[in-house]
């Protein structure tokens, strides 16, 4: 039961650190192993050479190795310092649980695309927009850029935060970075063109499963946090609202060619009275994608900061109930 509260402890002073301190740029961050690992054994398993039956084979060993052996690891770190001592485990695990969460580095990141369109201008607004996105951002206007970042929080509301502090519920930070190691092989090698289409599809399905709970989660507790925003505003404002929240979360949430990807992004849309997602370059070429929510209002470079407030209260949310329900938990035990 020590061990359990421990554990229970480490979330919470964990998800505090991240909000204090984000993701240094000067601390060596355990994912970059994880992606380290993944481009090692892309070298040695992909080969242009293979068999599209081949490639998705090798893709499938991958994804295994790669979660087994980031799995095995940390378990094996907390093992041994939880053996030295309980404070020397939590402490650990704490700094674990900490560097998975993305809560404040998401808020920071999208923060320099809102200063460079207030104080540099355009240029600067595209090269700070293009650190955060995949598509073309070259060519991208006012309302592009605002769009790509209000799109990247919402998202990342749920791979960066949500869907962590899930299996950190469940079993602390070997979930949390069992997660990440599956979230960042997506992100390495699932895409669907020539080169990752059989090779990354393992990959990326097994992504889609872990996610599919907690992305509907994330999106209701969005619906929920454009409630709790809407009332704080003042003098007759309105730029939240739970009602729209929900319905475009209901209607808009399965408008992606992911399973997943749609619901915080649907959430935020209706929480915020916008219109998200659309066509976008990638590459150079055009890529069709569905409008997400109602353009009920314009969408302005200070929806930027508005849907860090979602953020923030979707993560309280979460948080709140990982603990809660660790606890309840116990009592019950």
């Amino acid at each position: 039961m020590q061990y359990f509260w421990c554990q229970t402890g480490a979330v919470a002073l964990g998800f505090l650190l991240d909000l204090i301190f984000g993701d240094p740029h000067w601390l060596y961050h355990p994912v970059q192993l994880i992606g380290s690992l993944i481009s090692k054994l892309e070298k040695v398993l992909l080969k242009d050479t293979d068999s599209d039956k081949k490639k998705f084979r090798n893709g499938a060993l991958l994804a295994v190795l790669v979660t087994v052996l980031t799995g095995a690891m940390t378990i094996l770190i907390l093992f041994i310092c939880y053996r030295i001592s309980m404070t020397a485990g939590f402490i650990v695990e704490s700094v674990m649980c900490y560097q998975i969460l993305a809560v404040k580095s998401l808020r920071v990141e999208s923060m320099k695309v809102y200063t460079a369109l207030k104080q540099d201008g355009l240029p600067a607004a595209r090269t700070a927009v293009s650190m955060i996105v995949g598509r073309d951002t070259a060519q991208l206007d006012e309302h592009g850029i605002v769009r790509a970042a209000v799109e990247t929080v919402a998202e990342n509301t749920s791979d960066g935060v949500i869907a962590p502090l899930f299996y950190m519920f469940f079993f602390g930070a070997a979930g949390g970075f069992i997660y990440k190691a599956v979230n960042t092989m997506d992100s390495m090698i699932g895409y669907k063109n020539d080169k990752y289409l059989y090779f990354g599809r393992f990959a990326a399905k097994l992504d889609d499963v872990l996610n599919f709970i907690p992305s509907r989660i994330g999106g209701v507790l969005m619906v929920l946090s454009a409630g709790i925003a809407s009332l704080a505003e003042k003098n007759g404002e309105k730029h939240y609202s739970m009602k729209n929240a929900w319905k475009i979360f209901l209607r808009d949430r399965k408008k992606h060619s992911s399973p997943n990807s749609a619901q915080t992004e649907a959430a935020c849309a209706g929480a915020l009275m916008v219109a998200l997602s659309g066509d976008n370059y990638y590459f150079g070429k055009l890529v069709k994608k569905p409008q997400i929510g109602d353009a009920v209002r314009p969408l302005e470079a200070e929806d930027i900061k508005r849907s860090h407030v979602l953020l923030y209260i979707s993560a309280f949310l979460m948080v709140a109930a990982v603990l809660g329900l660790r606890v309840v938990f116990f009592l019950m035990i």
